[in-house]
């Protein structure tokens, strides 16, 4: 069995067969489900999954693209008051992007850096997302602390060297699509260095379809391609490093099921 920790299973491209999507997870050998909210309008529909089926669990937060929308102290304290819904399992996606130009640099950090204390209040994983941003995300994650907490560095796409850092402060590597294309030299590097415990598997669903789906919109069932490359890495079996990382998978985000 196989855990998808990061999809958007919420977004308006599976309205149309939202429900034979996650039914293929499911006869793909997918158990458990991550669904990510990450702004004013996914928040509420990633918790609306979360609270219809039994294997989808919620992580919830405000990602950097929409940092200049969030209204802070109103927004903190209603991701707090679901953090304590049990399906709720870490706080993000949270982290900086710094190619999309949508939020300033200071208000990203200053969300950024109030997400990370709110997760050590509540002793919830976080969940990262870098986008070109690799050396101010290791900075602030030191400075605040984060590896009090640990969680997921979501769709990894830095260096051997920077999953290093994330490593030594108490992070989980995850490794999607990506690492499936033809011409991915770094990422296979990157998931070759990784200790096998810590290594975690997602799509992004629907974003970053694994080889041979590269281009076209993703779906849960696909962690399990990249669960074969991942194996074919690793030199182990597909029955092995799907274990591995399931039980990585439940014990960074203390999942029950």
């Amino acid at each position: 069995m196989l855990i998808d920790t990061h999809a958007h299973l919420d977004s308006p491209k599976f309205d149309n067969d939202r429900e034979e999507v996650i039914s293929r997870a499911l006869e793909a050998g997918i158990d458990t489900i991550v669904n990510i909210g990450f702004n004013r309008e996914t928040i509420p529909t990633t918790m609306a999954l979360a609270e219809k089926y039994p294997f989808i669990y919620a992580a919830v937060g405000w990602h950097p693209t929409d940092a200049i929308d969030m209204r802070l102290e109103e927004d903190l304290a209603w991701i707090e008051r679901l953090c304590n819904h049990p399906k709720v399992v870490a706080i993000g996606e949270i982290g900086l992007d710094y190619y999309w130009d949508t939020s300033p640099k200071d208000i990203q950090h200053t969300v950024f850096r109030e997400q990370i204390r709110l997760a050590r209040r509540l002793n919830k994983p976080i969940v990262i997302h870098n986008r070109d941003a690799h050396e101010d995300i290791v900075k602030i994650l030191k400075e605040e602390k984060a590896e009090e907490v640990g969680g997921i560095m979501h769709c990894f796409s830095g260096s051997p060297e920077t999953a290093k850092k994330c490593l030594d402060m108490n992070f989980y590597i995850s490794f999607g699509g990506p690492v499936t294309f033809k011409n991915a030299r770094v990422p296979k590097e990157v998931m070759a260095q990784v200790p096998l415990d810590r290594i975690l598997l997602e799509t992004d669903a629907p974003y970053l379809a694994p080889h041979p789906h590269r281009g076209q919109r993703n779906e849960s069932a696909y962690v399990r391609l990249v669960a074969e490359t991942a194996a074919e890495i690793k030199g182990i079996s597909l029955e092995e490093l799907s274990d591995i990382t399931s039980k990585n998978g439940r014990r960074c985000l203390s999942l029950t099921r």
